[in-house]
């Protein structure tokens, strides 16, 4: 029996807004009078005790409750996924184990549900179910997806095949703390959950303090999931053919005794009796997991249950909400019904709440406070001489050695080899994270380089754990880290929105397309320079193309002493010529740009080339020469750190956590880059080069940029290739006579 109500005299304050009430659950008298969470205590005491199967019960269905209210008040969001995990969650929070991600975004309105249920939120002034509904999916308020912005919540969740890199790295960092992962059956293998989890495993195989909780409800979003059809042997088989000591697998067909057709089935259909011994069964095989996990036992837990259990529909049409979907709706109506709680009963769901974990998560979890890092001191930057060459990437590798024998949590990540990037040097001195010892590759068990063959699982680890306060580094070929972006966008507009500081997403891209002739089209794929030039304007994201060695050392020294940033390095792994001292270095990269040469004027006027990138400079010194020849007068301009050549209004600078508002002034870039004739020039796409053409006083300009690949013998051929050799700059600026 239920009331309907935009409040209830007898309700705790916090339900203010609520629709519906119901009666007392059997029982309630003796199971719910008082909270199964003892007061000062973290977690209930015994996991097989009836009255804490029956406050699991009741929070499960508190968060459907909430989930679909809060939802449907904006006729939009997704009940339906979070909705077959309810139990599961409920589970891990009455075991006081709170520090729990997702990988699955679209299960965000439960996860936000948590923190209003445990008072989280109420430092976004939200307080009531009214202030719930209000804030939901609002600019300021609660995003459709989840953000670590939210107080109480980890880690982001939106592209799927993410969340169980950010368990990975709170379980590095917090030995002793257990990180559940809710994983769909929908995304599971995108991309590349398991096989993550297999490589962190063989690398760090006493880190099994996360425990993946795959919720297998049969569908995704608008069809039954890939892996509907496995029988449970054959899902416990898949994921102990990745490594798993432990699978523990609760399928709710087992209890049901409503007549449910299908594999797959709604608990909250059953009867009373059976709801209580599913209920229990979810918390016993949570706690029975986690205590495996915390073990030493690398464990997973299976939650197979119908999706949209206990809303308002199943299957893939419980997923989201549609505009029809709204609170007066008959269904809607009725399913808030059949899972309202008692005045009573509310008061009890917040109170084991809010003493789960020590508190509500806000208060609690580790991502609410800044982790201790050691302070690095000055970097020991070797300078080279300007009549040198230098690789660039070994440059920075002796820094990286450097910084790992300082911070011993600090991890490198690549999936290529360091040696194929010219930095072996890193290998040398931190050793590659290897079961198998061998001193000949520089493996060691106990190694800082994690070198999985896949760009997702480096770029996850090191994201995972710069997100989570730690230092790292990714490295990649500059062609293939498109494979691992994703979560550094993810990362990084997560960065942004933080209310705490946090080491700087960093990474270092090298092997170009110009390095890469012989490799053909398949290993010449600069694009990604474009995709990370376009989330400069984000006000967090810069993108640094150090002109030779001196300069990769100033990159690098800038970005690893950063904070909430997305810090993305393209620099050589060939030997180069020198051009910038170590001051000159370090004030190019903070400022934007420099001028590596200035000529003498000439007859025909002053021609600027402005060159993005290291190996392209080849090129623009010997156009130089003829342009010289030609009568011209001839600057050359490194173009070192473009966010910093935008104009302010450019830039979303002001909206985000530690913000560098260093733009370059007027009067500075127009003596850079205004001239009578201008030539942007990059090695790879165009779009670093957009702030210099932006803001150019120059009448007569064009762009060269990378156009696309070929197998050649040399990185010359390539230039003439895409037109970015001495001939094709020289074309260029005497074309802009016609």
């Amino acid at each position: 029996m239920t009331s309907k109500s935009a409040s209830s005299p007898a309700a705790p304050a916090f339900c203010a807004g609520m629709l519906s009430f119901g009666a007392p659950w059997p029982d309630f008298a003796t199971l719910g009078s008082r909270p199964a969470i003892p007061e000062n205590a973290r977690a209930i005491k015994d996991a097989s005790s009836k009255e804490a199967a029956y406050q699991t019960l009741l929070m499960a269905d508190a968060l459907r409750y909430v989930t679909l209210q809060m939802c449907a008040s904006k006729a939009s969001g997704h009940p339906g996924g979070f909705a077959s995990s309810a139990e599961a969650y409920a589970a891990f929070v009455m075991l006081g184990h709170t520090h729990i991600v997702t990988e699955v975004g679209h299960h965000a309105p439960g996860f936000y549900s948590a923190m209003f249920l445990d008072g989280s939120l109420e430092s976004l002034g939200i307080r009531t179910m009214a202030d719930l509904m209000g804030r939901f999916r609002e600019q300021h308020g609660l995003l459709g997806h989840l953000s670590g912005a939210i107080p109480g919540i980890l880690a982001p969740a939106g592209p799927l095949g993410q969340g169980q890199h950010f368990a990975m790295a709170g379980a590095l960092l917090h030995p002793g703390l257990l990180f559940p992962v809710t994983i769909g059956d929908g995304g599971l293998g995108e991309p590349y959950i398991l096989s993550a989890i297999k490589h962190f495993h063989t690398s760090y195989p006493a880190a099994t303090n996360f425990l993946p909780t795959l919720v297998w409800n049969g569908f995704s979003q608008e069809h039954h999931s890939m892996v509907s059809e496995l029988s449970n042997d054959d899902m416990r088989r898949y994921f102990e053919a990745h490594g798993f000591g432990r699978v523990i697998l609760v399928d709710a067909k087992e209890f049901d005794d409503a007549g449910q057709a299908g594999r797959y089935v709604d608990s909250t259909r059953f009867s009373f009796a059976h709801r209580l011994a599913f209920g229990q069964a979810v918390l016993t095989a949570a706690d029975e997991a986690a205590r495996s996990a915390l073990g030493g036992t690398l464990t997973a837990l299976i939650i197979k249950q119908l999706k949209g259990a206990g809303v308002h529909a199943h299957g893939a049409k419980s997923h989201n909400l549609y505009p029809g979907d709204t609170l007066d709706k008959p269904h809607i109506e009725a399913a808030l019904a059949a899972r309202a709680l008692s005045p009573d009963a509310w008061g009890l769901v917040r109170e084991n709440f809010k003493r789960a974990g020590g508190g509500p998560a806000a208060q609690t979890v580790v991502t609410e406070r800044v982790l201790e890092l050691r302070d690095l001191g000055a970097f020991p930057v070797k300078e080279y001489g300007l009549t040198e060459k230098a690789v660039s990437s070994t440059a920075v590798g002796a820094l990286v050695a450097w910084l790992g024998g300082q911070d011993s949590r600090f991890v490198v990540t690549n999936a290529d080899g360091n040696e194929a990037s010219g930095l072996k040097n890193i290998n040398d001195a931190l050793k590659i994270r290897h079961p198998t010892a061998d001193p000949i590759y520089n493996q060691e068990p106990g190694g800082q380089v994690y070198e999985p063959l896949s760009e997702d699982a480096c770029a996850g680890l090191a994201a995972g754990l710069a997100l989570f306060g730690s230092r790292s580094l990714w490295l990649s070929y500059e062609s293939f880290a498109i494979n691992g972006w994703p979560i550094y966008q993810t990362v990084t507009q997560a960065m942004a929105e933080l209310r705490r500081r946090t080491p700087s997403a960093v990474c270092l891209f090298t092997a170009g397309a110009l390095e890469q002739g012989r490799n053909g089209w398949t290993h010449q794929r600069p694009e990604i320079e474009n995709y990370i030039a376009a989330q400069m304007r984000n006000g967090n994201v810069y993108l640094l193309f150090p002109p030779d060695a001196n300069a990769a050392q100033a990159a690098y020294e800038y970005a690893a002493t950063s904070w909430n940033k997305g810090m993305a390095i393209i620099a050589s792994k060939s030997p180069l010529p020198v051009y910038m001292t170590i001051e000159a270095a370090r004030r190019a990269v903070r400022e934007g740009a420099a001028v590596l040469y200035e000529g003498p004027e000439g007859r025909r006027g002053r021609v600027v080339l402005a060159a993005a990138g290291d190996m392209i400079l080849l090129s623009v010194f010997t156009a130089k020469e003829r342009l010289e020849a030609e009568g011209f007068g001839v600057r050359i301009v490194a173009v070192v750190n473009p966010r910093q050549l935008y104009r302010p209004s450019d830039v979303a600078a002001a909206t985000v956590a530690e913000p560098d508002h260093g733009f370059m002034a007027d009067a500075p870039f127009s003596r850079l880059f205004d001239g009578d004739r201008l030539v942007a020039v990059s090695g790879g796409p165009s779009g670093a080069l957009e702030p210099v053409l932006l803001r150019t006083k120059t009448p007569r300009r064009a762009t060269l940029a990378w156009r696309r690949g070929d197998t050649t013998a040399s990185p010359g051929e390539l230039l003439d290739y895409n037109g970015l050799d001495a001939g094709g700059i020289t074309a260029q600026v005497l074309a802009m006579d016609e």
